[in-house]
Order: C-alpha cells, then sequence, then structure tokens
C-alpha cells in the first residue's frame, strides 16, 4: 500500500469541517459526540469523523477498515463476519465501517477499484490490503500477522489471547483427502455438496470454482493450443483452458476476448461466459484482470 493511499485530503476535510462547525461539542450547532467514544469493536465512520475514529485511533490500536456499499452483493457476505471477529477479537483491533456512496472521499483516498475492499491501518498509515470476499480463516490469518508485526508498538498492548483451533468439518476433510490422494473429481463433488447445501460457506464455494476448472483444463491436451481451429468455438475455449493452468493468464484471456470479438449469438455469449468465469479464479483487483476487463469492454461495445 505505500505510495498508494493519499489520507491528506480526509485530513483537510476534517480540518474544514472542524473549522465551520466551531462550537462547542453537544451545543446547538456544534458537532455531535462521536458514536465511536464508547470503544466499540465496530463503529460507522464517515468524513468528518475519519481523522479522529480512524488516523488517530490506529495510533492506539489496529484499525480495520470495511469500504462496503448497500448495492453490493459480497459486502453483504463479508461485512457481517468482520463485525463478529471484531467483537470476538477483546480490544485487539477495531472495525471501521465506511459507506463509499457517502463518503466518496475515503474511497478516493484508498484508490478503491472495488469493493468490498478492507484495509488495516497502524500509526495513521496502511500497512496491508485485500479485496473482494475471503473466509474466516484467511482472515484471521491476514489480521494475526499484522498484529505480530505491529501489535506489539501500540500503548498497553496486552498479550494476545489464546489462540482457539476451530473445529474439522469431517465432511470438508473428507473431500480434502480425496483430493490429497488425486481425485480431483471426487473431490469437485463432495465441496459442490456443501456448497450447495451452505450457501455462506465460501471456502467450499471458492474451492469449486478452483476446481471445476482444473478438472476440465486437465482434460485437454496440451496440443490443443498449437492446433486449435481459428473457426472453432469449443478448441479456442479450451486453449485457453490449457493457457491459464499453464500460467499464462494474459494470453488465455487475450484468446477469449478475440473469440468474443469475431463471434457472435451464441458463441459469442459462450465466449464471454467462459471469461467471466475464469476471472472469479483471480481477485478482481489483478492487474491481468483488470486489463483483460478493459479489452472486453473494447470487444463488446
Amino acid at each position: 500500500m505505500s505510495g498508494a493511499v493519499d489520507l491528506s485530503v480526509l485530513k483537510d476535510r476534517a480540518d474544514a469541517q472542524r473549522a465551520a462547525q466551531s462550537a462547542p461539542a453537544g451545543a446547538p450547532g456544534g458537532p455531535n459526540p462521536s458514536p465511536a467514544a464508547s470503544g466499540d469493536a465496530v463503529i460507522d465512520v464517515t468524513e468528518a469523523t475519519f481523522e479522529s475514529e480512524v488516523i488517530n485511533r490506529s495510533t492506539r490500536q489496529l484499525v480495520v477498515v470495511d469500504l462496503w456499499a448497500t448495492w453490493c452483493e459480497p459486502c453483504k457476505q463479508l461485512s457481517p463476519l468482520l463485525e463478529s471477529m471484531a467483537g470476538e477479537s477483546g480490544g485487539r483491533w477495531v472495525l471501521a465501517k465506511v459507506d463509499v456512496d457517502a463518503n466518496p472521499r475515503i474511497a478516493q483516498a484508498f484508490r478503491a477499484q472495488s469493493i468490498p475492499m478492507v484495509v488495516a491501518l497502524a500509526h495513521g498509515q496502511p500497512v496491508s490490503v485485500f479485496t473482494g470476499v475471503k473466509p474466516r480463516g484467511e482472515i484471521q490469518a491476514w489480521i494475526d500477522e499484522i498484529l505480530t508485526q505491529v501489535g506489539p508498538s501500540f500503548p498497553d498492548a496486552g498479550p494476545a489471547p489464546a489462540e482457539q483451533e476451530e473445529p474439522v468439518d469431517p465432511r470438508m476433510a473428507a473431500a480434502e483427502a480425496k483430493l490429497d490422494d488425486g481425485d480431483v473429481d471426487g473431490a469437485l463433488a463432495d465441496y459442490r455438496a456443501i456448497a450447495e447445501a451452505e450457501p455462506g460457506n465460501l471456502e467450499a464455494a471458492s474451492l469449486v470454482r478452483n476446481l471445476t476448472f482444473v478438472s476440465r483444463a486437465s482434460k485437454h491436451p496440451a496440443s490443443i493450443v498449437e492446433t486449435a481451429a481459428a473457426g472453432n468455438v469449443d478448441d479456442q475455449l479450451a486453449a485457453a483452458d490449457v493457457e491459464l493452468i499453464g500460467q499464462q493468464p494474459e494470453a488465455a484471456f487475450d484468446r477469449l476476448v478475440e473469440l468474443v470479438r469475431v463471434t457472435a449469438d451464441d458463441d459469442r455469449a459462450r465466449a464471454r461466459a467462459r471469461l467471466l468465469e475464469l476471472f472469479e479464479l483471480y481477485e478482481p483487483n489483478e492487474p491481468v484482470v483488470m486489463a483483460a476487463r478493459r479489452k472486453l469492454a473494447s470487444a463488446l461495445f
């Protein structure tokens, strides 16, 4: 995040509002007391309170900023999870929620290109960031790593609470065992059953996406990249799979964008659907994905 975030615009905004609202706090016309004065684990932040509730607070404890919006479906999955984790953290960190529609300057300061976007701040500076929805275990590991690095620098930093092992889901363990044994299709079937039974199981859903691709791509001959007929949609889709599993995402995406450009009707819809499916295997802000999305927009319009 170094060099990628400009928080000065928010400080200037807060300074201007303080100058315009010089009456004592709580007096008619004066600013209302901060809703986070009680030290709650979850606070709602605005442009006016950003400096005090995020920048200044981050000198005393880790602040995790959740950039969200009411129209953002992934945000509806991630935000409740973050709120629950903040409440269980024992005060080791606080969650600052920011509605980007109501507070566009904050989104601008973080240069948010997609949401949900989660930024950790310590001592007034962003120290780590992730975008998109992640499972609880991955988020907890992310926070733990940050606290290991910056936690001791906070005043009155107490010992970290003892880690408790999460109970192992026997269904997930059985699917993982199949995967370890090389039974990709069997593991995929198990993970799919879990995801269908539990729509909120983000880990299972992510594994279904990844294994669906791996299962399909591994069945194509590697030679399809060289032998794919230019006018054969099935060949081109297969070749893109092989390129992607071979760690050539730019080549795979370019192939599919070109297929979208030169086809029509059902063939074009198939090519576009496959491209969007492959995008889901990456973080939305990955440069190679963002570049391919721009090329796709040009091909469509």
